[in-house]
């Protein structure tokens, strides 16, 4: 069940002024936090999908089917949505179909019955965004939570996540947005988003005391497949992954599966976007002490986490095992 813990004063961006004789001070409302519990041992299991609401074509029931297997012998405490929810064109309204076409009733498994933390892809803001963001969807299935920003502490404490909105960052879908139309309600002014959005991301990193840092968005940092590294991405979010020693970049965006480690800090790069449709067959291959997997195909990721160590694994449409990585942790003691 998921808790909130600080009420937001709004899910958009805030500000109050204060004027004092000539002074104006402003503050930029915090993002929204939730607490999700851990095991009674301290451990926590996950699943990672992406890119996948597709009416449960191209391999997404199967993929979905596996998840349930894959879920049920981990135990798992919830699954997070990598974005890109529903296909082409995100949701019409709250009252679209596609919602449990594509998500209630494909994610069947006893196992899956649990709360979805979701982020927003550039295809679901081609359709109705705040409908996806809607309590209204919660109350027509529980599991499903989705804000473009917010914060998790899973344990308390063994693991935090900044989940992260990262389709307003990309210039080209203002720019060039082709024949799609995105929907920019409460985006606009983009600058003024982006900088507060930064700042919050700054903010709760800074204020975090997890063990294990953990942001999730949409958009690659670094990827090998079709779409790239998101240069914006690049210049303005990765140097705060690095300042506050973030443990994993979580990603859709590219419909693969792959590990990329990066040669500048501890920071690892994780792409599960592999929920459906896949096989775009043009990978840009790296320097193999970088690229330490590539899968151009479907599948998810499962992530293991304990106060001393997190494990990965990456699974194929059929379950099969296709990689996994694991990195340890010394606990710390106030003295």
């Amino acid at each position: 069940m998921v808790v909130p813990t600080k009420k937001a004063m709004n899910q958009r961006l805030v500000w109050w002024t204060l004027v004092v004789g000539l002074f104006v001070i402003s503050c930029v409302a915090e993002l929204e936090r939730f607490e999700h519990a851990g095991k009674p041992d301290g451990s926590l299991s996950f699943l990672v999908v992406g890119d996948w609401g597709r009416r449960g074509h191209y391999n997404q029931s199967q993929v979905a089917f596996q998840m349930g297997k894959i879920g049920e012998q981990l135990d798992i405490d919830f699954i997070i949505s990598t974005g890109d929810n529903f296909y082409d064109n995100g949701l019409t309204g709250v009252d679209d179909p596609l919602f449990h076409q594509s998500f209630t009733d494909i994610y069947t498994a006893p196992s899956l019955q649990k709360q979805w933390y979701n982020v927003l892809g550039n295809h679901d803001y081609r359709g109705n965004a705040g409908a996806q963001l809607s309590p209204i969807l919660t109350k027509m299935d529980s599991r499903w939570l989705c804000l473009r920003s917010f914060v998790l502490n899973a344990g308390p404490e063994i693991a935090e996540f900044f989940f992260v909105d990262t389709t307003p960052f990309v210039t080209k879908y203002f720019t060039d947005p082709e024949d799609h139309v995105y929907d920019w309600k409460t985006i606009l002014p983009r600058e003024k988003y982006l900088n507060n959005l930064l700042m919050e991301v700054e903010s709760a990193l800074g204020e975090s005391r997890a063990k294990w840092k953990i942001v999730v968005g949409h958009h690659a940092i670094k990827s090998a497949g079709h779409h790239g590294n998101t240069k914006e991405l690049n210049i303005h979010l990765l140097p705060i992954l690095h300042t506050y020693d973030v443990d994993l970049y979580i990603n859709g965006h590219d419909h693969c599966l792959q590990h990329i480690s990066s040669s500048n800090s501890g920071t690892q790069f994780m792409t599960s976007g592999g929920g459906s449709k896949a096989w775009r067959g043009d990978v840009s291959w790296w320097n193999p002490q970088e690229l330490k997997f590539y899968h151009d195909g479907q599948g998810f990721m499962s992530v293991e986490v304990t106060p001393t160590e997190v494990s990965i694994k990456f699974y194929d449409v059929f379950g099969n095992v296709l990689h996994n990585w694991s990195s340890s942790k010394q606990l710390s003691f106030a003295i």
